[in-house]
């Protein structure tokens, strides 16, 4: 009979057996299941209450199900996009591959959006790249610069306006 290694309460050989076949069932994967086990742990072990927990093992599958969820949302929001190579390459058929007054016009796009940010005040930019890009809400931010949520809610909303203002100049 072999001896079960426990660390707060988790039986690690059923995280890495079962728990993490659960995972590989959920991600197709086994690399990614490994990693969303493993940020799973990471986050059980930085859990403040820790020693409060009365079923760790089902504490832990609540917390791979929050980071199996930040994950699918993360992967949404970042779309590949194929260079203009790989559409010869994909053997997409000629008239479905953008034209080269479309990627012209998208490229002219992208440069007034990068002089409307690059115009932006430096505490500004910091607040909408981490709303648009990173993904964090107006209350995380406020509370990871140390300003009120409705300063955050002001930068993006200005800097939107702005955004704006210059796509009706494109048109």
């Amino acid at each position: 009979m072999s001896a079960t290694m426990t660390w707060y309460g988790v039986d690690l050989r059923w995280a890495y057996t079962d728990l993490r076949v659960s995972i590989q069932r959920r991600t197709g994967c086994v690399h990614r299941a490994d990693d969303v086990l493993h940020d799973s742990l990471l986050r059980f072990a930085l859990t403040t209450t820790r020693e409060l927990i009365e079923q760790p093992h089902a504490y832990l599958r609540s917390v791979v199900g929050t980071v199996l969820t930040d994950r699918y949302r993360d992967e949404a929001r970042y779309v590949s996009l194929p260079d203009d190579e790989d559409w010869a390459e994909e053997g997409i058929p000629y008239g479905l591959a953008p034209s080269a007054e479309r990627v012209a016009l998208l490229r002219a796009c992208l440069e007034v959006v990068q002089r409307v940010l690059d115009r932006l005040p430096t505490r500004r930019r910091e607040v909408f790249w981490l709303f648009r890009i990173d993904g964090l809400s107006c209350r995380e931010i406020a509370g990871r610069l140390g300003l009120s949520v409705r300063t955050v809610e002001n930068h993006v909303m200005r800097v939107m306006v702005e955004l704006r203002s210059a796509e009706e100049l494109m048109i």
